[in-house]
């Protein structure tokens, strides 16, 4: 008996979006290691040809802007698990930057100079929205509860915690730190500049 045109049908989009989750992976994994991987590293490690590449993705840019998608909904949903509410604004904080920074571990294509060149700077603000938008909200209420350094703007604070973070991203791109060294320093610094000198102390 021959298989319904509906059942081959959903089983072509199955396969479609199966080949298509395995070249998005391999993407991830093989610019990760290295940023000048070609199309044809790419679907090697994913497994298929590289016309199948180009059949999901019809250019390296569509490649790489489907990969920046991928990654800024991997990273939203990692922070938008995480209890930020419950604990202390200050505990809060240590949470966020150490999530933060598993993700960048997580994927170490982060890192890479491509996704830079991927994401257009007009681009730049939408890519940080599931971060600065989280974030706001924490350290909006750690200058409530006086956590905080009410000195520093809320605008400030979200900018120069972006910027560290991006620094050390760039320490580790160098060879200069560990990712483990690098996501220390991130954490510390961040914490410095934000927590008041009275709760720098205690702690």
């Amino acid at each position: 008996m021959a298989e319904p045109i509906a059942q081959r049908g959903r089983k072509r989009r199955l396969d479609a979006e199966r080949s298509r989750a395995a070249v998005l992976d391999a993407a991830i994994a093989v610019l990760g290691q290295q940023a000048d991987a070609s199309i044809e590293d790419i679907a090697a490690a994913a497994g298929v040809v590289r016309q199948t590449v180009y059949a999901h993705f019809p250019s390296r840019t569509a490649l790489l802007g489907a990969v920046v998608d991928h990654l800024t909904a991997e990273t939203a949903s990692a922070l938008d698990a995480l209890d930020l509410t419950t604990p202390p604004p200050g505990e809060a904080l240590r949470r966020w930057l150490e999530a933060s920074w598993a993700i960048v571990q997580r994927y170490p294509v982060l890192l890479s100079p491509v996704i830079a060149v991927a994401a257009p700077p007009a681009d730049e603000h939408d890519r940080h929205r599931p971060v600065s938008t989280q974030l706001s909200e924490l350290v909006r209420r750690g200058c409530q509860a006086g956590v905080f350094e009410a000195r520093h703007s809320e605008a400030w604070i979200i900018s120069a915690t972006i910027a560290l973070g991006h620094a050390a991203g760039q320490q580790v791109t160098a060879g200069r730190l560990s990712p483990e060294e690098a996501g220390a320093a991130y954490r510390d610094s961040v914490l410095r500049l934000v927590l008041r000198q009275s709760i720098r102390d205690d702690g």
